[in-house]
């Protein structure tokens, strides 16, 4: 039966050119290849979040009097409902912890040198609009904690120069986080960020698939020396690893799910006290924490806008960094890049560590 569909299918849409891709494609072996595998579950997740996300959406309201109460009918009365919202919770933490994993693997092993500066500058914006779906969807269930901590998320757009109160009012449909920020960040969450994915990603694929899987600098130089790298057929022995990645993935999100419920909380009320211990996820966590801790005036300017700024350079860095790596354009490894990965890297770890520790 799947032979006569595989026919039917080929004489209608002319299968020969997947064929021969699927065929003729292959994908190198050496001591890096596990870190191939990181971008593929960063993709199971993706489809994770897209499948329980429509799901949560059949009873969700998005209203600030029936937001929270619509979320406590689904992990209260629907069934399997509980499940399904852990499931969304919780794989997208796991998602954009492994694009994290995936890009700093990527950065190691220079897989954005030419002629992949493009599948990196893709990639980079997928990570960032991975952390503008957590940020907007924290909000969504319309309790306390989300309340507050999107509250002074938002009021950090407005150490920006110039525009920062724009973007606070933008941001929050007004001057303060109310039931039009919960409409504004549901738009955003389901509609114009999913587009946005949508097309970035597409991209980013097309960009894997035109220039093959890269190798690292000391693979490619033994290349280059005459030096054979062995290669697996991409289907089906690359795809089935792949899967069993998956499956290690879904055995780690189930057990989250399981054994560790997301919370539900309070609902928001905003006159109510802002309640201790108050912080962002933990991926704006590091950040966040800097932020806290930088003095209020740095040789006569706003700490906090200091502090804004320079992420923001940090963030235009990391976006166009293949152009900015001489030694990448030429296909060299530069030791500058390792270790401001390494930094950047313990950075992240130390201040998230502390900002927990602090709260």
């Amino acid at each position: 039966m799947t032979q006569q569909l595989i026919a039917w299918l080929d004489e209608r849409l002319d299968l020969t050119a997947i064929r021969h891709f699927v065929e003729e494609k292959s994908v190198p072996v050496h001591r890096h290849s596990v870190w191939y595998y990181m971008g593929g579950i960063t993709l199971f997740l993706v489809g994770v979040q897209v499948a329980t996300g429509i799901l949560l959406l059949l009873y969700y309201r998005p209203s600030a009097g029936e937001a929270y109460e619509s979320v406590k009918f689904i992990v209260s009365q629907v069934e399997f409902g509980w499940l399904i919202r852990n499931l969304h919770s919780w794989s997208a933490n796991l998602l954009i912890f492994m694009a994290f994993v995936h890009l700093f693997s990527t950065l190691f092993l220079r897989s954005y040198r030419r002629p992949r500066e493009l599948t990196w500058v893709t990639g980079v914006l997928l990570l960032f609009i991975m952390m503008g779906f957590g940020f907007s969807g924290y909000l969504l269930p319309w309790n306390e904690l989300a309340f507050f901590a999107t509250k002074v998320g938002t009021g950090i757009a407005g150490a920006v120069p110039f525009v920062g109160d724009f973007l606070v009012r933008f941001l929050r449909g007004g001057d303060e986080v109310t039931g039009a920020t919960l409409t504004r960040f549901y738009g955003l969450h389901v509609a114009i960020l999913p587009a946005m994915t949508t097309v970035v990603l597409g991209m980013h694929l097309l960009f894997i698939q035109r220039q093959g899987m890269s190798v690292p600098p000391s693979v490619e130089a033994r290349e280059k020396a005459g030096a054979k790298t062995p290669q697996i057929p991409f289907f089906p022995h690359y795809v089935l690893h792949d899967v069993m990645w998956w499956y290690v993935a879904l055995a780690v999100l189930a057990a989250l799910a399981l054994f560790l419920p997301w919370e539900l909380g309070t609902k928001a009320d905003a006159f109510a006290p802002v309640p201790a211990g108050i912080r962002p996820e933990w991926y704006f966590l590091a950040m966040f924490q800097v932020l806290k801790l930088l003095p209020a005036h740095i040789l006569g300017i706003e700490g906090e806008v200091l502090g804004v700024l320079g992420f923001g350079l940090a963030a235009l860095v990391l976006l166009f960094l293949p152009f900015l790596d001489r030694g990448a354009a030429e296909g060299r490894s530069s030791k500058l890049v390792t270790i401001g990965g390494i930094l950047a890297l313990a950075y992240m770890v130390v201040f998230t560590i502390y900002g927990y520790l602090a709260a």
